[in-house]
């Protein structure tokens, strides 16, 4: 019986050292990203909508949740509880939304009035992302869109007014009209937010003409002045002069009636009196007589009862002045 043949033993190749030394960082490193990017976080005032392989999964409400890492689920964060708001016009140092401020401000602000005059129109739009999904699936670049809807309606609403309305009078107007357009545009477009506000902030001429523009404002407002100066004036002296007018009024009204009472009184004394005298005539005679001294005798401080039958009356003169001492009476 023959042995078995006897093969000669290979061994292996195995990898150098160095080279296992180099791929565990690289394994620890793709470990650690795939850990990190298993969870994320929503703030309290935001939602997370999830996409798996770009379709929408899930909306998910604040706190801390976990997704496949890998790029195979991509979780946005909207702030749907905080109001955002786009510049027009101008722009604001340190802002967060990337959509508040266009690359040129100065482009937006001159727009053409009905009279085909020209304003600088500054204005803010304030607003809130109500519906997640519409706002990042129904619409392309939202941010952009609502900025050229909200341009489109103002420039519409001021186009409807004069120029001396869109710098006086009409600011509130065409804040509450630009607000009820946009909002209509926003809902027309499923832009997915709510226009809570439309401000305006600073209302310009051109500066060729706001020199003279801001004479004829200071000429306005003197005028308005020298008006309301005018009403205080009036309003001061015409209700000060009504009520002295009343109070005379009601002082001639009440001398009239005395004066009435008074003599409807005397008249029903005198046609009472008459009746009596008729009734006994010397006795009548004789009260009125008695009546009448009653009331001036007392006022008379010296009296001289002198008698009928008297035949000759000494003169008394200078009763009531003080007598004189013969040293005083000599001069």
């Amino acid at each position: 019986m023959n042995p078995l043949p006897s093969f000669p033993m290979t061994s292996r190749p195995r990898l150098p050292r160095f080279k296992l030394m180099g791929i565990a960082p690289v394994i620890i490193i793709l470990l650690g990203i795939t850990a990190w990017s298993s969870w994320y976080t929503v703030p309290s005032d935001s939602v997370a909508i999830v996409q798996r392989f770009g379709k929408f999964k899930a909306e998910v409400q604040p706190g801390l949740h976990f997704k496949i890492p890998l790029g195979v689920d991509v979780a946005t964060i909207l702030p749907v509880k905080r109001q955002l708001k786009q510049e027009f016009g101008f722009y604001t140092q340190g802002a967060t939304n990337l959509d508040q401020y266009s690359d040129d401000p100065t482009a937006e602000s001159p727009m053409v009035t009905g009279d085909l005059n020209v304003a600088l129109v500054e204005w803010v739009v304030q607003y809130r992302i109500a519906e997640p999904t519409n706002y990042l699936f129904a619409v392309r670049e939202p941010g952009i869109t609502l900025r050229n809807a909200s341009e489109s309606v103002m420039r519409e609403v001021v186009g409807d007014r004069t120029v001396d309305e869109v710098l006086t009078i009409g600011r509130q107007e065409i804040e509450a009209e630009a607000l009820v357009k946009l909002q209509q545009l926003a809902t027309r477009y499923l832009m997915g937010v709510s226009i809570d506000q439309v401000q305006l902030k600073n209302i310009n001429p051109p500066r060729p003409v706001q020199e003279s523009f801001n004479e004829v404002n200071q000429a306005q407002q003197e005028k308005e002045k020298l008006i309301n100066e005018a009403r205080r004036d009036y309003n001061k002296v015409i209700p000060l002069a009504e009520g002295e007018k009343d109070q005379r009024i009601r002082e001639a009204e009440g001398y009239r009636l005395k004066r009435v009472n008074e003599a409807e009184g005397d008249v029903a004394r005198f046609n009472a009196v008459f009746t009596e005298y008729q009734k006994a005539p010397d006795i009548t005679q004789r009260r009125l007589y008695l009546e009448t001294m009653q009331a001036i005798l007392p006022g008379i401080q010296n009296k001289i009862v002198v008698d009928e039958g008297m035949k000759n009356l000494l003169p008394l003169l200078n009763l009531n002045t003080s007598q004189k001492t013969p040293a005083e009476a000599t001069p």
